[in-house]
């Protein structure tokens, strides 16, 4: 079994509106198969043992899917590797002695809970302004009951596999969630059971963002770059001209 030894800096901070700063913390014998969320593990586990407070962070499935786990590692949204959440990243992606840097996303829209939580309600919100889409309930319909072309139903699909992590917002120097927000749009409007609220919904989910003070997107591609899903920032031209069309109907 390979082992490391590491120096680990995390932000550590009680409340919102308190003040925070980084805690060093020397890690020897480290697993290099283990996860960085598994680093934190054992880390609080030694915490706890000194009766000392853990390290306050989130996670669901540790698995890539609920975007749960966001953070940022040494200035990285996720960490240094391409389309990896921090649950998925590995210590034998780090060298013996290195030094690693772990604070919470930094938004104004975002505000730090404690340690490396921070409230990303505002997302939910988002999705709330955006409403259902008008399919009936009762029993699930016939899987072919509404042809939809393959390439249609791949560019759904695509724009579905945003996990509202956040890391868009955190990597982009106007803590814009256009990225997010235009995969939302999307999943939906590609489809046919989406376009009944279409106009209404890219009006409302538009004003939200606004609404929630996130910045304006200025087309650098940072989020596309950090995104754990690489969702396209093609999603971000869609939304605005369905936001165009929308207000001029």
């Amino acid at each position: 079994m390979n082992t490391i030894n590491i120096t680990l800096k995390v932000w550590r901070q009680r409340a919102t509106g308190s003040k925070g700063a980084f805690e060093t913390y020397e890690m020897e014998n480290i697993n290099s198969h283990m996860s960085f969320l598994e680093l934190l593990d054992v880390l609080n586990e030694r915490l706890i043992k000194d009766d000392k407070d853990p390290i306050a962070f989130e996670h669901d499935c540790r698995e890539g899917i609920c975007g749960s786990c966001a953070m940022s590692i040494n200035g990285e949204a996720h960490g240094p590797v391409k389309a990896t959440t921090a649950c998925q990243l590995h210590m034998f992606n780090f060298k013996d002695g290195d030094t690693i840097t772990a604070e919470p996303w930094r938004a104004e829209s975002f505000p730090i809970l404690k340690d490396l939580v921070t409230d990303r309600s505002s997302f939910d919100r988002i999705i709330q302004a955006g409403g259902y889409i008008s399919v009936n309930t009762g029993s699930a319909p016939d899987g072919n009951a509404i042809p939809i072309a393959q390439d249609i139903a791949q560019h759904a699909f695509d724009a579905a596999a945003c996990i509202g992590c956040g890391a868009c917002v955190s990597t982009c120097k106007n803590s814009s969630a256009n990225l997010f927000v235009s995969a939302k749009i999307a999943q939906f409007s590609s489809l046919p059971q989406g376009e009944p609220e279409q106009r209404k919904r890219v009006l409302k989910m538009v004003h939200q963002m606004d609404e929630e003070g996130f910045g304006h997107c200025t087309n650098t591609g940072a989020c596309e770059a950090t995104c754990p899903k690489e969702i396209s920032t093609g999603y971000i031209e869609e939304m605005n001209r369905e936001y165009i069309k929308a207000s001029l109907k």
